[in-house]
């Protein structure tokens, strides 16, 4: 997939600011309202995030919806 290397890239920014917070995957997926397999398959990169996700997401992580991107 062309995108790809962007979902991971996203991913692998959640997975970071959210250790850097101290919080488990769970809690995180908890807080945001999913289950814990949809943030496992968010922070492995293998699903496109639409806007919507990606703000609930920065929102849970109390971070400006720009940091997921850095």
């Amino acid at each position: 997939m062309i995108y790809s290397s962007y979902y991971k890239k996203v991913g692998k920014n959640i997975k970071k600011i959210r250790l850097e917070k101290g919080m488990k995957q769970i809690d995180l997926a908890n807080k945001c309202n999913f289950v814990r397999q949809n943030m496992q398959r968010i922070e492995a990169g293998k699903t496109n995030l639409t806007l919507k996700n990606m703000l609930i997401i920065s929102k849970s992580l109390e971070v400006d919806i720009t940091d997921l991107f850095k």
